[in-house]
């Protein structure tokens, strides 16, 4: 732990590369956002040390986390029932299945009690990092950033929605930490328009964030059976309502 890099943006990205094509599109697209040490050490932490919640949709479209306790008093019948019902009201609405981690939840809540995790959500959360994607969005009352680590295996999904909340989410925002990824692997981030086609879709990637204005409509292709790796990403949203642990 005490050899881990500086955890910092990498020094050569400029905002201001990016902030064009957010303002035109409403979606930018920023390569190499770590040093090549501080991203292996992020992808790491995915790969080899989360304690994973499984995340599904129930009836309403809200979620339901399965962490290691509840799935034990569950049962692995019950668990198994829970994924195909949500994977069958994919067919009509909105649902998902994928593993997570709530970031911000967990750090305030003291779950995993000096979990490297934690000094992410702590620099999502920094001046820098709220400072850059400012920049580029262009929004200026940023008060917090959301986080929440994801992995979706083969089969998990996340069907089209718009991310509308109730007017504090500014953007939104993936941070990519997928060390290799073949595009028939599926898992892309689609943007659909009013007829449903496609209007740009981003593969998983490596050291890449993505910020996107929401609300807009996008979801998370269906993983395919033989995904030779798991997708993994950060996942949130730049919000204005009152910082974490505040009022």
């Amino acid at each position: 732990m005490d050899d881990a890099p500086i955890l910092r943006l990498n020094p050569a990205l400029d905002p201001a590369a990016f902030a064009a094509a957010y303002a035109r599109e409403g979606v930018a697209r920023i390569p190499d956002v770590f040093e090549p040490a501080v991203v292996d050490r992020l992808a790491g932490i995915l790969e080899q040390t989360i304690d994973w919640d499984i995340i599904c949709s129930d009836e309403r479209g809200k979620a339901e986390v399965l962490d290691r306790a509840r799935r034990q008093a569950l049962g692995g019948d019950a668990v198994a029932e829970r994924l195909r019902a949500a994977t069958l009201r994919a067919r009509d609405g909105f649902a998902y299945v994928y593993l997570g981690y709530p970031m911000v939840d967990a750090y305030l809540a003291g779950r995993d009690p000096g979990h490297p995790i934690h000094a992410l959500t702590e620099f999502l959360n920094s001046p820098a990092f709220i400072g850059f994607c400012s920049a580029v969005t262009g929004e200026t009352t940023v008060t917090k950033i959301d986080g929440q680590a994801t992995c979706y295996r083969p089969g998990d999904f996340l069907t089209q929605h718009d991310d509308t909340g109730v007017g504090e989410r500014l953007a939104a925002y993936t941070l990519g930490l997928t060390r290799t990824w073949r595009p028939d692997w599926g898992g892309q981030l689609l943007f659909h328009d009013a007829k449903g086609d496609v209007e740009r879709g981003y593969a998983p990637a490596w050291n890449t964030l993505t910020l996107f204005r929401v609300p807009r409509v996008h979801s998370v292709a269906p993983v395919a059976p033989y995904a030779g790796a798991a997708r993994l990403m950060i996942t949130g949203w730049l919000r204005n309502d009152p910082p974490h642990g505040g009022g």
